[in-house]
């Protein structure tokens, strides 16, 4: 996962593990950074990660390809892999870590770079600030914790004021909030504020604790028929519990 700037002697050891048919990352702790399914390395295997793909109940099915993700924290590259692969978007993805990527490449089969995918290496928060990048994203995933997960290691309303600059008039950002020191209203309140109240869906908590919101560049308030119609598509086309999501996912209410 890509976090703020640290010394490279303080980044922390990244290593594997296995456990049935899944491989779990870590960063020097027993904390799970990510996973992958050894038989099927380019499916989703955690659940707070599949909700991370629910941009995709706000956006036409046919449309998806042509779109561009960018996923701030590599982890253990499972939206990246996804992005690229299932969906065959343009993706990139931002990490501090040069050990986590030579992992991802070397033990979780994230692919080399092509036409359509980009891994950079740098400090996610000054990557977002390039004017190049501005208007650019359909899908913002933002995964950022360090090797402790107390908290998100960026959360501030300017943070999130700048995701909202990288999004196209239609684009979403979904943001992982869990932790042992972190704030679930605190961080809510500064997405809204960024992005404005209406334009903010979250989910219910997972039973690990990921709390997943949404937030749209462009406020919108789809009917539930459209919702389940995307949803069905969604389950259909790419194997994603999009049907499931609806019982749990719901527009933020100040």
């Amino acid at each position: 996962m890509a976090r703020r700037r640290t010394p490279a002697a303080a980044l922390p050891e990244v290593n594997f593990s296995d456990y049935g048919d899944i491989r779990y990352l870590h960063l020097g702790t027993e904390w799970v950074q990510g996973s992958m399914l050894i038989d099927a390395p380019f499916e989703i295997e955690l659940e707070y990660v599949q909700r991370m793909m629910a941009w995709l109940l706000f956006v036409e099915p046919s449309s998806v390809a042509r779109r561009h993700a960018m996923q701030l924290g590599l982890g253990a590259a499972s939206l990246t892999k996804f992005c690229h692969k299932k969906l065959r978007m343009k993706t990139t993805a931002v990490e501090l870590n040069p050990q986590v990527l030579a992992a991802c490449r070397g033990w979780f089969k994230l692919p080399p770079d092509d036409a359509r995918l980009s891994v950079v290496l740098g400090d996610a928060g000054l990557e977002i600030r390039r004017p190049d990048w501005q208007g650019t994203v359909d899908a913002l995933q933002v995964d950022l914790y360090d090797h402790e997960a107390a908290a998100p290691v960026l959360d501030s309303e300017d943070f999130y004021a700048d995701c909202r600059l990288l999004l196209t008039e239609d684009g979403c950002m979904t943001v992982n909030l869990f932790g042992r020191s972190s704030s679930y209203p605190r961080s809510l309140e500064k997405i809204a504020s960024a992005f404005g109240a209406d334009a903010v869906w979250a989910f219910k908590p997972t039973r690990e604790g990921n709390t997943v919101v949404l937030a749209q560049r462009s406020p919108g308030r789809p009917k539930r028929a459209a919702l389940a119609e995307h949803a069905e598509n969604i389950q259909t086309r790419w194997g994603l519990p999009a049907a499931k999501w609806l019982r749990v996912f719901k527009p933020h209410t100040p």
